[in-house]
C-alpha cells in the first residue's frame, strides 16, 4: 500500500470553524486534487477514509466539514440543519469554496486539475460549485439529485456523474426527472446511474444510531458506485506522476 499522509485542516465558513480532514499522496511535487463532501449528517470517519482512499491513488484529497466539527447522532437536528442549508445555494457555496480554497492553498495540490465529488449535502455542494462557474475538471455525486437556480447549470463546465439507488424515496423518479432535464437543457456532459434496489445513502456502512427513513446500505452498489467514481476521476483527472 502506498504510504499517504494525513492532517486535520481547520477553517472558516458559514459563520463556523470547519474541521475538514486533507490526505495527501506519496512522493514530492504536484498532484492533481479532489473535493470531497459528505452526507448531511457530517463528516465522519467513513467519509475520512475515502479520502485517503483518494491519496493512496494519487490524489491530494479533502474531507470538507459542513457543520463545523459536528456529526449528527440525531436525524431531526440534522434535518433542521441541513435542509435550510439545502435550500440556500449561496451558503452551499460559501462552505464548498472555502474548502476549495484550503484544497488549492496545499502544496502539493495542481490547482489546475480539481474535481468535486459528494455525497447527499456534500454531493449538493459540489453541483453548486459548479453552477457558480467554478473551474472543475469533473463533479460526482451519489443521493444528490439537487437542481439549481433556472439557467445557472449552464455555467457547469466539466462532466457530471450522479449515481442514485432506484428506491431512493428522497431522490424519487420525479426528482432524477427534473435533474436529468436541467443537466441536458444546459447541454452538460452528464450522466445518470440508477443501481437497482438501492436506498438513499446505499453507499454508506451501516451506522449505530438513527437515520431518517428509507437510507440502507447496499454492500454490492456501494463497491460499485465507487468503481465508478474513481473511473470518473481516471477519465477526467488522470493521475500521471
Amino acid at each position: 500500500m502506498t504510504t499517504i499522509t494525513t492532517r486535520t485542516v481547520e477553517y472558516p465558513a458559514d459563520g463556523l470553524t470547519m474541521i475538514g480532514h486533507l490526505a495527501l499522496p506519496a512522493g514530492a511535487g504536484p498532484r492533481p486534487a479532489v473535493l470531497l463532501g459528505p452526507e448531511g449528517l457530517g463528516l465522519n470517519d467513513f467519509q475520512r477514509s475515502l479520502a485517503d482512499g483518494l491519496a493512496e491513488l494519487g490524489y491530494v484529497a479533502l474531507a470538507f466539514d459542513i457543520h463545523g466539527g459536528r456529526y449528527f447522532t440525531d436525524p431531526q437536528e440534522m434535518l433542521a440543519r441541513a435542509l435550510p442549508l439545502l435550500a440556500d445555494p449561496d451558503r452551499m457555496r460559501e462552505i464548498g469554496q472555502a474548502a476549495l480554497d484550503v484544497l488549492r492553498a496545499e502544496p502539493r495540490t495542481d490547482p489546475d486539475r480539481i474535481a468535486a465529488v459528494g455525497y447527499g449535502t456534500g454531493g449538493a455542494i459540489a453541483l453548486e460549485l459548479g453552477r457558480a462557474g467554478v473551474d472543475l475538471r469533473a463533479i460526482g455525486t451519489i443521493n444528490a439529485l439537487t437542481t439549481g437556480r433556472p439557467g445557472e447549470a449552464a455555467r457547469i463546465r466539466c462532466p457530471v456523474w450522479a449515481g442514485v439507488g432506484s428506491e431512493d424515496l428522497i431522490m424519487a423518479a420525479a426528482q432524477r426527472e427534473a435533474f436529468a432535464a436541467e443537466m441536458q437543457a444546459a447541454g452538460v456532459d452528464w450522466r445518470l446511474v440508477v443501481y437497482g434496489g438501492a436506498l438513499h445513502a446505499f453507499h454508506h456502512p451501516p451506522v449505530d444510531h438513527d437515520t431518517v427513513p428509507g437510507v440502507g446500505h447496499h454492500p454490492l452498489h456501494a463497491r460499485r458506485a465507487w468503481r465508478d467514481i474513481v473511473d470518473l476521476l481516471a477519465e477526467c483527472l488522470p493521475v500521471t506522476a
